[in-house]
């Protein structure tokens, strides 16, 4: 039996801006350690502002949400901000690499923030993350130096710093080019194949969508 890592249960989001319009009507999603999905659907039809529930950065929400079998409801923000360090990696459309960093150091960041590891530790894991993205020969250079298919690779190998429980995605191939969405593609493919890594990636991509394990679709805030 797979392990189930991430579930919602009848989400319901409304926004109130100015008028009260509902944006999500009752999604429930299962994800199973190992499954690489993507979430599909127009712009507009809530697939990021469900991305953004599932990640625990939205809390006001109806429903019940469950990340490791543990219920998010009712826990502090320091909670949730502990488990959002811990138990996920973040892969942006934009990397938010600090610039004044080197490739090595923007790694290392979440895993400093965690303080599970000592620094000389979180270095060592920060570089077999950069090794495993064969981008280790990047890891002096400033994070200003990198071309953007670079850039998005070390936001990869900084997602994984904290071995997270999953990987949530926002459009992680919106800014690139062709080749360097197929690299970050097959880079994701390897990690769920290879490491067993759970995926949750949020596209506008029909090609990068159809090659992952699982489409979630969604229309006018339901999953069709």
């Amino acid at each position: 039996m797979e392990k189930t890592v991430l579930q919602s249960i009848n989400l319901i989001k409304y926004f109130n801006d100015p008028v009260r319009v509902q944006v999500l009507k009752s999604v429930s999603v299962s994800v199973n350690q190992g499954d690489f999905v993507a979430i599909t659907g127009k712009s507009g039809c809530g697939k990021s502002t469900l991305l953004y529930i599932l990640s625990t950065m939205d809390t006001d929400y109806e429903g019940d949400l469950l990340i490791d079998g543990d219920i998010m409801r009712g826990k502090s923000e320091a909670e949730l901000a502990r488990i959002r360090n811990e138990k996920i990696g973040f892969v942006f459309q934009f990397h938010y690499l600090l610039n004044e960093f080197s490739t090595l150091k923007n790694v290392m960041l979440p895993g400093l923030k965690l303080q599970q590891y000592p620094e000389k530790e979180v270095e060592h894991r920060a570089l077999e993350r950069l090794k495993m993205l064969d981008i280790e020969h990047l890891a002096l250079k400033k994070a200003n130096q990198l071309s953007g298919g670079e850039k998005q690779r070390v936001a990869i190998a900084r997602a994984l710093i904290n071995d997270p429980l999953i990987i949530m995605g926002d459009e992680p191939t919106g800014n690139l080019d062709k080749k360097n969405s197929d690299i970050v593609f097959d880079i994701f493919k390897r990690l769920a194949e290879e490491y067993n890594q759970t995926l949750l990636i949020v596209t506008h991509d029909d090609e990068f969508a159809k090659n992952t394990h699982r489409i979630i679709e969604m229309a006018d805030g339901r999953i069709v």
